[in-house]
């Protein structure tokens, strides 16, 4: 049974942090200079932020989706909107430093919010450990939404 938890738990850390590598290269092969160049905010977040800060959430969101397949892993219809959210955080980072597109990753990360709202309903009828580790999560993507609207607005 130890071994099956463990297993489980590196594939969905390999599929989750497979999202955070993907959004990483687009951010690192297109930031700059346009990121550098756009009107920003005050509450514009330090550069170096955000990899600790996206490690720490893509862990938590690693140990919600394992939490939740264990106490409830004959409903697949979970997993599956929450690979189908996976995709949108990773199109946001394609959207916004790939395409220097801020409307349409300010649409992106709406449906993102959206899904991690629905995600964390879902998760607190089946773990409240899954429930409390999506809240940081939804906290910095309301930030990441705020974020954009305002670079929207300036830009």
């Amino acid at each position: 049974m130890f071994k099956n938890k463990f297993l489980s738990f590196v594939i969905f850390g390999i599929i989750t942090y497979s999202a955070s590598f993907i959004g990483a290269v687009a951010t690192f092969t297109s930031k700059e200079p346009w990121y550098s160049e756009l009107s920003k905010p005050a509450f514009t977040a330090p550069d170096w932020l955000f990899g600790p800060v996206w490690t720490i959430l893509y862990l938590f969101m690693t140990i919600a989706i394992w939490s939740v397949w264990n106490k409830n892993f004959r409903n697949l219809n979970i997993i599956y909107i929450y690979f189908l959210h996976l995709f949108f955080n990773t199109t946001w980072s394609i959207s916004f430093f790939g395409l220097h597109n801020l409307i349409l990753s300010l649409i992106n990360l709406i449906v993102l919010v959206l899904f991690i709202v629905f995600l964390i309903i879902k998760f607190k009828e089946i773990s409240k450990l899954s429930f409390y580790l999506m809240i940081p999560y939804l906290v910095w993507c309301c930030y990441a939404l705020i974020l954009n609207t305002t670079l929207v607005y300036l830009n």
